[in-house]
């Protein structure tokens, strides 16, 4: 018999079936025993009455991978209604050894350093699981709007020879006896190649030695980067991002449905429109002081609660960000110079995306590099480019894990990160 998933099960009442995975819950009655199956798909419920076949259960610890073959039977207060009954169980290795926590309860108890030190194992659990199946269905769903807008996507080098964004920390490390550098993000090369196909995105990771101990802050995450040519300002980039958001969250609706249920949540609508506020008016609704250079985490939930309140909306853009607090790349409003043509978009109160519309001339790229007093050298590769004709153009990058994060309603990005990298962890 061919195995069939859990999921598969109700389809096949009356039937000798073949399931196999891991050994989810024991159950040993005196005359009875219920053995819990679990596979990708869900779990599946195995009645045991054959005194062999329960003597063999005892031997067999909580995560030991078996195969079952028995009779599907409907049984409504079983998993998805069914079980095996009259089975065969027969180990596909040794009795595993069982981990530091009840994988079988509803929520892990162990503490969030204990399940990342056993990610292998925790990463079993249901809820565990959900988050990465939220997270798989987000990029698809990224990917698949920005298909359906003729992106290409790209992949670009992880190791550079300078810094993307002054500012921050990065990696370095030795390139046959040349200093290089963990990459902060693929922005270089995502403008670079605006030149060849006009629009372009990447999904893949990006590194940050900024020594961050928070919860919403990894040394390495995965970026989803976007970049499009044309643009007559930072407006036509926020109308893609808005399309893109509400692309990925009506994939992880139909690719994770199943997923969110577990997690007993449900994906937000994005508005039509994404309600905006200029910097100098989020400033005003947040509280802060009128001369504040950018916003502290406690203005976006500020200004979240506003967007909710005021909007009905879970989303909120804020533009015009002072340029002293943008990268140089980044093009200023003509209107007001000392503000950007960028943006942030805020989700539930937390910067999710940064965006804006970027330098397209060669000589302004040199006057920005100037008048931060910094050398053209560098960035030599980077800026010669523009020297060839590149036209008005803008992107946006999303963290996926902080993405996730706020979309589930979990507290740290490390719960929904299969194996985080951060100030104090680079292993498992």
């Amino acid at each position: 018999m061919q195995r069939i998933l859990s999921h598969q099960l109700s389809a096949h009442v009356g039937e000798d079936v073949r399931i196999a995975g891991w050994v989810h819950r024991r159950r040993l009655l005196k005359s009875v025993a219920f053995l819990i199956v679990r596979d990708s798909a869900g779990l599946a419920q195995v009645v045991v009455t054959d005194p062999a076949v329960r003597a063999e259960l005892g031997e067999l610890g909580e995560e030991t991978v078996v195969e079952v073959s028995g009779t599907v039977v409907a049984n409504p207060t079983a998993p998805a209604g069914v079980e095996l009954t009259a089975p065969t169980v027969r180990p596909l290795g040794p009795p595993a050894v069982s981990p530091p926590f009840d994988l079988y309860r509803p929520a892990l108890t162990a503490s969030l350093p204990t399940q990342l030190d056993h990610a292998s194992v925790a990463l079993r659990h249901p809820t565990r699981a959900a988050a990465l199946r939220v997270s798989a269905a987000a990029v698809a769903g990224f990917r698949a709007a920005l298909d359906a807008r003729d992106f290409v996507e790209i992949h670009t080098p992880k190791v550079v020879g300078s810094s993307t964004e002054s500012g921050a920390n990065v990696f370095a490390l030795d390139w046959f006896g040349r200093p290089a550098y963990l990459a902060q993000s693929p922005q270089f090369y995502k403008q670079l190649m605006v030149g060849v196909f006009e629009r372009v995105y990447e999904v893949g990771p990006v590194f940050r030695a900024e020594p961050h101990d928070t919860v919403r802050h990894l040394a390495q995450y995965t970026s989803l980067d976007a970049e499009l040519g044309f643009v007559a300002d930072h407006r036509d980039v926020m109308v893609v991002l808005r399309d893109t958001l509400a692309g990925m969250l009506g994939s992880v609706t139909e690719r994770a449905g199943a997923a969110l249920a577990t997690l007993g949540v449900t994906a937000p609508e994005v508005p039509a429109e994404i309600p905006a506020v200029h910097f100098t008016e989020a400033l005003g609704i947040a509280g802060a002081p009128a001369d504040e250079p950018d916003l502290a985490p406690a203005h976006e939930r500020a200004l979240g609660e506003w967007a909710r309140r005021e909007h009905g909306s879970e989303f909120l853009f804020v533009t015009g960000y002072p340029m002293a607090k943008r990268p140089f790349y980044t093009h200023p409003d003509p209107a007001r110079p000392a503000y950007s043509n960028g943006f942030d978009l805020l989700f539930r109160g937390l910067e999710l995306v940064t965006g804006g519309q970027r330098l397209h001339r060669h000589a302004d790229y040199l006057a920005a590099l100037a008048a931060r007093g910094e050398p053209v050298e560098p960035y030599a590769g980077y800026v010669d480019a523009f020297r060839h004709g590149m036209p008005p153009h803008g992107g946006f990058a999303i963290g996926l894990e902080r993405f996730v994060a706020r979309l589930t309603g979990a507290t740290n990005v490390r719960e929904v990160t299969a194996f985080p990298r951060d100030l104090h962890r680079l292993t498992p």
